[in-house]
């Protein structure tokens, strides 16, 4: 059987390369070729022997060549690009392009599926399958790489706000991290780096641990105990006012602002009251809320409100000295909302 040396160090590399009595430097050849041309064809490596080339055949892999595209959709505006995914064990997972005016981001899952069980999002309609390996959280980036080559462009951020629960996966998500901050892979800048959670304070815990200025998002999505309770189950073990304390110890640590993601459900969490609540629990603190307006969901039945109530939201916050943005929406015309291409995937396979 094949090893799948996508993902592996420099050293590990090195180490596969001597067992099977090739030299130790073309192991750095490879290593440049997949992580810094985005090339995953042995047989492109143009400074490798041919009979080196057929040795690497023999006894590797690498798994960006292992991925099947089952979907892929294009927003109009070509500025956003979704694709579906399907693993060499037969799972599938999303992940997301965005074009913005200072580069290209993608949004990463984190697991096959979730098992948060949030009302609003269609990532753990069927729950979580299992965590995805520290190798296939860098081909999500790897992938639109190789893509990207032809406009001379690569992913410059990364944010892991795709399916799954980060800090259910950590060590996976944090090497995947550490991997693509490498100099010698895409020498990603920790700061434009960013991880999402529903608020697995264990995790955040680790995170200020780590110290690393990462980007910590909370989904924070009601602030009313019941409502957030019944929106996001994980408040029942992790509530959101302890969820607050320590994303603010992280914020304290390493000087980086919060990010709390308050989607907008239409008459369920955008009254006034429910502004002013909002701008209480975060007045004073590291803290920014990013407005999420509903993508819909027809799993879920929950409904956008209006620009009008979307705009009385924000001028509340500001006027409570809470620092607030609407998100800017890509890919709204390709449903590239977490979990929505999948579920449609699973739908369509069901029939």
């Amino acid at each position: 059987m094949k090893q799948d040396i996508f993902g592996l160090t420099i050293e590990e590399l090195e180490e596969a390369f001597v067992a099977l009595g090739l030299k130790k430097f073309r192991a750095k050849q490879v290593f440049q070729w997949i992580y810094q041309k985005s090339v995953f064809d042995f047989n492109e490596m143009r400074n490798l022997s041919k009979a080196d080339i057929a040795l690497l055949e023999e006894n590797f892999c690498l798994l960006p060549k292992r991925i099947n595209l089952l979907r892929e959709q294009n927003s109009t505006d070509g500025m956003t690009s979704k694709l579906l995914l399907g693993l060499p064990d037969g799972n599938s997972v999303e992940t997301v392009l965005m074009h913005h005016d200072y580069g290209y981001s993608v949004c990463v899952s984190s697991q096959v599926g979730c098992d948060m069980h949030c009302a609003f999002c269609a990532s753990g309609l069927n729950g979580a399958v299992r965590n995805l390996t520290l190798a296939e959280i860098v081909a999500q980036v790897y992938l639109f790489n190789e893509r990207l080559k032809s406009k001379n462009a690569s992913v410059s951020r990364i944010v892991v706000m795709g399916s799954g629960e980060p800090m259910l996966n950590y060590d996976n998500v944090f090497g995947a991290l550490d991997f693509l901050h490498l100099e010698s892979t895409c020498f990603m800048s920790y700061r434009n780096m960013t991880v999402s959670t529903c608020g697995i304070i264990p995790g955040i815990k680790r995170m200020t641990d780590d110290a690393k200025p990462i980007n910590l998002a909370i989904s924070l999505h009601a602030v009313k105990m019941d409502l957030r309770t019944s929106l996001m189950p994980v408040n029942k073990g992790f509530v959101f006012t302890d969820v607050i304390d320590a994303a603010e110890k992280y914020a304290e640590t390493t000087g980086r602002e919060i990010t709390y993601e308050y989607i907008l459900l239409k008459d369920v969490n955008d009254s006034e009251e429910d502004a002013q609540l909002l701008s209480n629990f975060l007045r004073y603190k590291h803290a920014t809320v990013n407005l999420i307006p509903a993508n819909p969901v027809p799993e879920k039945g929950f409904h956008r409100p209006s620009e009008k109530t979307i705009d009385r939201f924000v001028k509340i916050l500001s006027k409570n000295k809470t620092n607030a943005t609407v998100r800017k929406e890509m890919g709204k015309d390709i449903a590239a909302a977490c979990g929505q291409l999948r579920a449609k995937f699973a739908r369509e396979q069901q029939k």
